[in-house]
């Protein structure tokens, strides 16, 4: 099950364990990632693969950008979680612009309630920023 972009097998197999309400919203957020990098020139095209077994997506080719990890887990089963690298000031970041959107794990998650409607532009956005955080970090 796909929108636009195909799904690699990998990415398939580790979305299909997630239960169906969570892989739906996944799903979506992956069209929304790969649509913010298509629409952004200085991003360039993405590399899926799978990061700690999650579906990850790096800037590999244009290295303009910091990986985004996204995953459901039981821990959090009514939410998903948009994970970045810790070591940066993303999270922080977004919290600031995005305080009422997403829940925040410390310094590395934006969660998405997946009962609610989804924040599709804030998404794209906080996706946007950690794939062109190098570039901005250059500024």
């Amino acid at each position: 099950m796909s929108g636009r972009h195909p799904i690699p097998d990998d990415i398939e197999r580790a979305l299909n364990d997630y239960p169906d309400n969570a892989r739906r919203v996944l799903l979506r957020i992956r069209e929304i990632i790969l649509k913010t990098a298509a629409n952004n020139p200085a991003i360039g095209p993405l590399s899926e693969t799978l990061k700690w077994g999650e579906p990850s997506f790096l800037t590999t080719k244009s290295k303009s950008g910091s990986t985004i990890r996204m995953a459901w887990k039981p821990a959090m089963a009514d939410h998903v979680g948009l994970f970045f690298n810790c070591q940066t000031t993303l999270v922080e970041t977004m919290r600031d612009i995005y305080p009422d959107s997403f829940l925040y794990q410390k310094n590395r998650a934006a969660l998405v309630n997946i009962s609610a409607p989804l924040p599709t532009d804030p998404i794209a956005h906080i996706c946007e920023m950690a794939m062109t955080y190098h570039l901005n970090k250059k500024r």
